[in-house]
């Protein structure tokens, strides 16, 4: 029986169904926000509410129970306690004081379609694997935007002390211009006091949006990297016994197929002589 469970929520088609939940989840909780919706259909929603957190349910009990007597075994998967503490959190009742909070809840569903896309599992755990090697790129990147913003501080306050009044608003108007939103304008209102004051901008432009930006991405392909090289290891594990079996009575059919096709060979050969 719990090899059989196994079978079922390790099936390709359980987790295709269990992303359909999702997605359903999520088609739920945006209908929630109309008001015309719920005045019409609010029944129909809350009854779809209700079936998905069933479905979420019985889909961490089959886990679990598929693991069973070591349940442990479950939680030592932190995707797993991710799903689960996302079910927790569904339970709480949705009136009173807590019904912001189980609207919050509900609105976290949406969040297992990571867990449940191994794809997504991979990016999420590379990100993860990435964030020691940003903050060496972070503490880089706040030395140059210190350097930057005192220096424009000094040298534009006084023309344009709406974006280099202080180091704060110097900081502020460093990351708007690293974003590229409208940095030009701040440029040309530099210029109007000092005309190579574009050396300045080009200069940090270059260096905090290509330069820092491209390590950023540099870390994170190289982490996907190695992600994608463990999850190959953990892909090439040592047969179990149950798959050693299953493979040894594919093997043994394919040979009898093989032999009956030579029977039939023969046969056909002597009733030609």
């Amino acid at each position: 029986m719990k090899l059989m469970v196994r079978q079922i929520v390790q099936h390709r088609v359980f987790e295709y169904f269990i992303v359909a939940v999702i997605l359903l989840s999520a088609a739920l909780i945006g209908m929630e926000t109309s008001d015309a919706l719920m005045a019409g259909y609010g029944d129909w929603i809350r009854w779809g509410n209700n079936l998905v957190l069933f479905v979420f349910i019985a889909e961490a009990a089959l886990k679990i129970f598929a693991v069973a007597p070591r349940t442990g075994d479950y939680f030592k998967d932190g995707w797993n306690v991710f799903d689960f503490t996302i079910i927790v959190l569904a339970l709480v009742p949705s009136t009173g004081d807590l019904a912001m909070l189980a609207r919050m809840a509900r609105l976290l569903r949406v969040l297992r379609l990571i867990s449940a896309i191994p794809e997504l599992r991979l990016i999420v755990a590379t990100l993860m694997k990435s964030i020691p090697s940003m903050g060496n790129i972070m503490l880089l990147m706040g030395v140059i935007f210190y350097i930057y913003a005192v220096a424009g501080q000094q040298l534009f306050h006084a023309h344009d002390p709406q974006h280099w009044d202080n180091i704060g608003i110097s900081l502020l108007t460093l990351f708007r211009i690293v974003t590229l939103e409208d940095w030009t304008d701040i440029m040309y209102t530099a210029m109007e006091m000092h005309p190579y004051s574009w050396i300045y901008f080009v200069s940090f432009v270059i260096m905090g949006t290509f330069v820092i930006i491209n390590l950023f991405i540099a870390v994170v392909l190289n982490n996907l990297d190695e992600a994608k090289a463990e999850r190959l290891n953990e892909l090439r594990q040592p047969p179990t016994r149950d798959n050693l079996l299953k493979e040894l009575d594919q093997t043994q059919k394919a040979l009898a197929q093989l032999r009956q096709q030579l029977t039939d060979i023969d046969s056909a050969a002597l009733h030609k002589d």
